[in-house]
């Protein structure tokens, strides 16, 4: 019955497991992430070949061409709220389906665009706009997949954006001498429509649990006993029976129970609680929750997430011209963004099998991992040849794929807001970050274009990611003080509530304390 009521919900079959499983068909959805992120973070990461070619296609200043990643991340995490409610309403696989197809068509357009802002509309909005809604609910339908191994999986998993950079930076680079820009960038929006076989591999699960279950059966063969002892009359067995009925399943009709062994009664009860077991799914009809807002430890890491944004692209963006610049050429150039995109996914799979270590705060670990990014965003300056270069981007790169990996699925972690709330948490976190996204490239790029030095980028990306560090230190603290505070309001409230019972109360007693108890639940 579960399951059909599901799929008429879901228009999908759902997985029902009666706890995470850690693997199932979690494996499949991680195999489609790899391929989601390669087809989106993968390819924004690689744009920077193309740098270049606009600036001398369109004439265009290096603000003005950085606008077009801008608008696209901006698109991409300021719709985040919006990718939540429709995955909630119509499934994450029709979602990701549809963002693979706006994505493909966004890069298609884009490639007989004749002006920048033709750019600005059709990769910008459109494409920025599949982003979204191929990237958020993969990612969210992963971290339900998996518990103990969420962070090693998904970290492994995000590493298809780095194996696509790898790759596709030196390829890119190749067709375009061989076809020019245009009909690379026409290959790559074709190859980017493969993002509808990975939403459709992508199923709801629900969680059925049985805690429940277990916990109030051996409640009523222990007090049908006691009565059973102590009742002088049939009436008074009868009567509490039938109340104990009523609270589970109202249909039932009182006096059932008069002619059935004991041993009978808890099976039937726990066949009711799994039914009823199967409804509470009904009001998660909520399709935003906006309460996490009010967790101050949820705010702390928006703020983290917003300012370190800040230094997530511009340095892919910026390598190329940087190395350029430096008069190193094109071939090597891209073999730097390559050695970075390498040396992320070494850093991604690190923090993964870190993070999967019980007694660790991973809240502390992506701490220490912030720092050091932001020491690898203030070296770059002071690169000046081929290997100091290539030097500074792996150490970047590793440094990246520690946090890039794990900002997103720590969200689902008790420090921050917890898996509850993870659908939610993402959409409001990603949507809190898309400022940042519309601001960081264009302010590198007004940087360089007046000091004339693309060492101003990655400077301003260093001090956007030590503001991040400052707030990520502030989540735990903020955490430990709310839970703190909350222990004493319920210990406060429990001890208004809990009656003091007579010493001479009589059987029936215990059946009406037992049936207020319920109500109260």
């Amino acid at each position: 019955k579960m399951t059909v009521k599901a799929v008429k919900m879901l228009c999908t079959a759902p997985n029902v497991y009666t706890k995470v499983p850690d693997g199932g068909w979690g494996w499949t959805i991680a195999f489609a992430f790899f391929f989601v992120e390669a087809l989106t973070y993968g390819i924004i990461k690689s744009f920077g070949v193309f740098f270049n070619d606009l600036m001398e296609s369109f004439d265009e200043t290096n603000s003005r061409i950085s606008w077009i990643i801008s608008i696209c991340v901006f698109v991409q995490t300021f719709t985040a709220p919006l990718s939540t409610v429709l995955s909630n309403r119509f499934g994450h696989h029709f979602v990701v389906m549809a963002g693979g197809v706006l994505i493909s068509t966004g890069m298609v357009t884009a490639s007989f665009a004749r002006t920048v802002v033709d750019m600005y509309v059709t990769i910008g909005v459109i494409s920025g706009l599949g982003y979204c809604l191929s990237f958020l609910p993969t990612v969210t339908i992963l971290s339900q997949y998996f518990d103990k191994r969420r962070s090693l999986v998904t970290a492994v998993a995000s590493t298809g954006e780095c194996f696509a950079v790898f790759s596709f930076a030196p390829a890119i680079t190749a067709l375009k001498e061989q076809i020019g820009w245009r009909y690379s960038l026409l290959s790559v929006g074709v190859l980017q429509l493969s993002i509808v076989i990975c939403g459709s591999l992508l199923r709801p699960i629900i969680i059925k649990e049985q805690e429940e279950v277990k916990a109030q059966p051996p409640e009523e063969p222990t007090e049908t006993k006691y009565m059973l002892e102590n009742e002088q009359t049939r009436t008074s067995i009868e009567s509490i029976d039938s109340g104990v009925e009523i609270t589970t399943s109202p249909s039932n009709v009182p006096g059932n129970t008069k002619a059935e062994p004991k041993s009978e009664e808890p099976k039937e009860h726990v066949q009711i609680l799994v039914e009823n077991n199967s409804t509470p799914p009904e009001p998660k009809t909520k399709l935003l929750d906006f309460s996490v807002m009010r967790d101050y430890s949820f705010i702390c890491y928006a703020f983290f997430g917003l300012f370190a944004t800040l230094g997530f692209f511009a340095p892919s963006l910026y390598i190329i011209p940087l190395s350029l610049s430096l008069g190193i050429g094109k071939d090597h150039s891209a073999y730097i963004l390559s050695a970075m995109a390498i040396a992320e996914v070494f850093g991604r799979i690190s923090a993964g099998w870190v993070l999967n270590k019980k007694p660790i705060r991973k809240i502390y670990i992506e701490l220490i991992c912030v720092v050091l990014l932001s020491v690898a965003l203030f070296a770059f300056p002071f690169a000046s040849e081929f290997w100091g270069l290539m030097t500074c981007s792996i150490f970047f790169g590793f440094m990246l794929g520690t946090v890039a990996g794990t900002h997103i699925p720590l969200l689902a972690e008790d420090d921050v807001v917890g898996i509850a709330k993870m659908s939610s948490a993402a959409g409001v976190y990603v949507f809190i970050q898309s400022l940042a996204g519309l601001a960081g490239p264009p302010l590198a790029g007004v940087l360089v274009d007046t000091t004339q030095n693309y060492s101003s980028a990655f400077y301003s990306c260093a001090a956007g990611m030590v503001l991040g560090a400052v707030f990520l230190s502030l989540v735990r603290p903020c955490k430990a003080g709310l839970c703190h505070h909350q222990r004493q309001c319920a210990e406060e409230s429990a001890a208004e509530v809990v009656p003091d019972l007579p010493d001479d109360f009589i059987e029936m007693d215990i059946g009406k304390a037992e049936n207020s108890g319920k109500g109260c639940d």
